[in-house]
């Protein structure tokens, strides 16, 4: 290492280290030390193509920690998949790896410095960095997306806006989009070189939002930006090679609405409604409802000249395909509330959350465009898409899908796991399963015997059967069994609602519920989910003392245990009275020791 006394002469003075065909540069910056990786190896393009119906099996996985950024709001990670190569965007930098492999191919980072803004276009990438504990003190740098080659660095100029929950600003056609410091001007830089393209004035009386959920996105062909207008907010859409004005529409609130632009059509929830405009700026469809999206951006994707979109109703959801060229609803379902769209080869890839209410993995859902018709596979993690720090995203290239999803784990900020999953072999039962036959699902209320309710004190009653369905695919045993202490119980629900973070079916009060949550082809697969599961929990403490392969604590209390004997998963939950769940954890693990 170096020492330099003055910033720009940094990447001319340093310690280069070849490592086969990756080249390490470190070197020390009178405001802090640079590890910046650039590599020469060449990396093959990816066809836009996800993987086919059916089971999907991990082909890589990469877990990112957040850390606490010293600007608020800003601890967040965020992928993005062009060229063949992922991009990583957090606060401590960025990192790019070989999208089929998940190898990593270059870095930078800064010790000091915060990532607080990041955006690709064409073969470039362009960051901005700021001096920890000195807002005024910042830096935009250009690199080459393939090589990570750092091609221009700039003090002048910030991002446009920058997405909190992502961290992404607006660019494209090789232009990326800031803004002068009262924000008042937008203008395009070239990415190759960082200099001024074109600038524009904004309305009078309009600025740039500069601290919002999702206030801009952009294509190649148009970049649409929320305004902070005297009165109601607007929604400018410009040319982003050129910055002419494509046009200018007035919003129903005056809050930060959030944005998506979708090739040349534009999505944008203003707080009073979910509207979308077609290139030339004319509003195509209006759902008038202020709780359309939630907490979040709906989740849209462009499929030929459909639009999908994916809206809250009720306690589910609905997704309609809108036909760009009318205007009008092409189909429309009742659907899971997916946590992530995404599209590719001409088929529509969806999130579930959960693959079926009191099960536990997550699922995907490969949808046909034109009809909405949908076959369902389950995915090897857990989601839990309320956790905070990282929303889930998808992207899906080169015959594989990528799925982003937050953790709790390692806490207390928690992290994001990257996976990439491509088609998997065909087991014997439906692929909804995974492969693995409705038969050897066991029969929850057989897994408790009344000694086994004796010994933790409960009454000697029968248990209240619960069954579950997964899309077409009904399991014929109960999945789950609700023991009342009770004289005269209730009829059980035909379903139980899950909790938010771990799906974990909540008994009657005072008494207790045993749920089969997955059967998978292998032990080690059952390990591997239920591990995801425990890295969702903000509290989860191992138990090595019930008798299974794997046992965790989940919440605040001793009495909710989910545990794995061989190849099956199942959560206990007591309330009542004090060590019940571990009594009838240790019967459930010994009962599931006869099994196959």
């Amino acid at each position: 290492m170096v020492r330099i006394g003055q910033r720009g002469a940094a990447a001319a003075t340093a310690v280069v280290l070849a490592m086969g065909g990756a080249v390490a540069v470190r070197y020390l910056l009178t405001d802090g030390l640079v590890r910046h990786t650039v590599t020469a190896d060449p990396v093959a393009d990816q066809p836009r193509l996800g993987p086919p119906p059916g089971p999907l099996t991990t082909s890589w996985t990469r877990t990112v920690a957040l850390r606490g950024s010293a600007v608020a709001g800003h601890d967040t990670v965020a992928h993005e998949v062009a060229d063949g190569q992922v991009v990583t965007a957090a606060g401590s930098g960025l990192s790019v790896r070989d999208a089929r492999t998940g190898v990593r191919r270059w870095e930078y980072r800064r010790s000091g410095w915060s990532l607080l803004g990041w955006t690709a276009t064409g073969a470039r990438v362009v960051a901005f960095l700021q001096r920890d504990g000195h807002p005024g003190e910042h830096e935009l740098l250009g690199f080459d997306a393939l090589s990570g080659g750092l091609l221009w660095r700039s003090s002048d100029g910030r991002p446009a806006t920058v997405a909190r929950a992502t961290l992404h600003w607006p660019s494209g056609a090789d232009t990326v989009l800031t803004a002068s410091a009262d924000r008042r001007e937008l203008s395009g830089r070239s990415t190759a070189h960082g200099s001024r393209r074109w600038t524009v004035k904004l309305p009078a009386g309009c600025r740039l939002y500069e601290d919002a959920p999702r206030p801009a996105d952009a294509s190649d062909d148009l970049a649409a930006l929320a305004l902070d207008c005297a009165g109601p907010s607007h929604l400018l859409a410009v040319d982003p090679a050129t910055g002419h004005t494509l046009w200018d529409r007035t919003l129903g609130a005056d809050d930060a609405p959030e944005v998506a632009v979708r090739g040349r059509s534009v999505l944008v929830s203003d707080g009073m409604a979910l509207r979308v405009y077609d290139s030339a700026g004319d509003q195509l469809v209006v759902w008038n409802d202020p709780d359309a999206c939630g907490a979040g951006m709906c989740p849209s994707a462009l499929a030929g000249n459909l639009l999908v979109v994916v809206r809250s109703a009720g306690s589910g959801a609905r997704t309609e395909a809108v036909d760009l060229r009318t205007g009008r609803v092409a189909w429309q379902r009742d659907t899971p509330a997916y946590a992530a769209l995404t599209e590719a080869g001409g088929r529509l890839y969806a999130l579930r959350p959960r693959l079926a209410d009191g099960l536990l993995p997550a699922g995907v859902d490969l949808i046909t465009p034109s009809t909405g018709g949908a076959v369902t596979a389950p995915v090897p993690f857990a989601v839990d898409p309320d956790l905070v720090g990282v929303r889930p995203w998808m992207a899906a290239a080169g015959g594989l899908l990528y799925i982003s999803v937050p953790e709790a784990a390692p806490r207390p900020s928690g992290a994001a796991r990257l996976i990439a999953m491509r088609g998997g072999p065909a087991g014997p039962g439906p692929a909804e399963l995974d492969g693995v036959p409705t038969a050897t699902w066991p029969d929850a209320c057989t897994l408790l015997k009344p000694a086994d309710l004796v010994t933790a004190r409960l009454p000697v009653r029968a248990g209240g059967p619960v069954r579950a369905q997964v899309a077409g695919v009904r399991l014929p045993k109960p999945v789950a069994c609700q023991y009342d202490v009770q004289e005269n119980p209730a009829p059980p629900k035909p379903a139980a609602k899950p909790s938010a973070a771990a799906g974990v079916m909540r008994p009657a009060p005072d008494g207790a519920t045993v749920s089969v949550r997955w059967v998978a082809q292998t032990p080690d697969a059952a390990a591997d989910l239920l591990a995801s599961l425990q890295s969702t929990q903000a509290q989860a403490r191992r138990r090595t003392d019930l008798a299974a392969d794997d046992a965790y604590e989940l919440g605040p209390s001793a009495g909710t245990i989910a545990l794995r004997v061989k190849r099956y998963i199942v959560v206990v939950d007591a309330t009542r009275p004090p060590g019940a769940a571990a009594h009838l954890a240790r019967s459930v693990a010994q009962n599931l020791r006869a099994l196959p």
